[in-house]
C-alpha cells in the first residue's frame, strides 16, 4: 500500500474509534446534579476529558490500522482466501 492510502485508512479508522470512545466516562449535568449555566443543555457532559479520548482513539486507531495492514499483507491469509 502507498502512504496516502495508509493515511486515508488511518483517518477513517481514527474517526470510527473516536466516535466509539466519546461516550466512555461521560457524565451529564442531569446525572451529577450539578448546577447548569443558563442556556446549557442538561445532557451536556460535566467534564468531557477530550484529551484522554483523543489519545485513546489514536491508540486504538494505530492498533486497528496495523492489524488491518497485517491482515491484508499476510501471505498465509492470502493463500487461504485465494484457494
Amino acid at each position: 500500500m502507498q502512504w496516502g492510502s495508509i493515511a486515508a485508512v488511518f483517518f477513517v479508522v481514527w474517526w470510527l474509534c473516536f466516535v466509539a470512545v466519546l461516550p466512555i466516562g461521560a457524565r451529564s449535568h442531569h446525572e451529577t446534579g450539578e448546577a447548569l449555566v443558563p442556556g446549557a443543555d442538561p445532557g451536556s457532559p460535566v467534564a468531557p476529558r477530550m484529551g484522554r479520548k483523543l489519545l485513546m482513539a489514536t491508540g486504538l486507531a494505530i492498533f486497528f490500522t496495523a492489524l488491518l495492514l497485517w491482515v491484508l499483507t499476510n501471505e498465509t491469509l492470502m493463500a487461504y482466501w485465494n484457494r
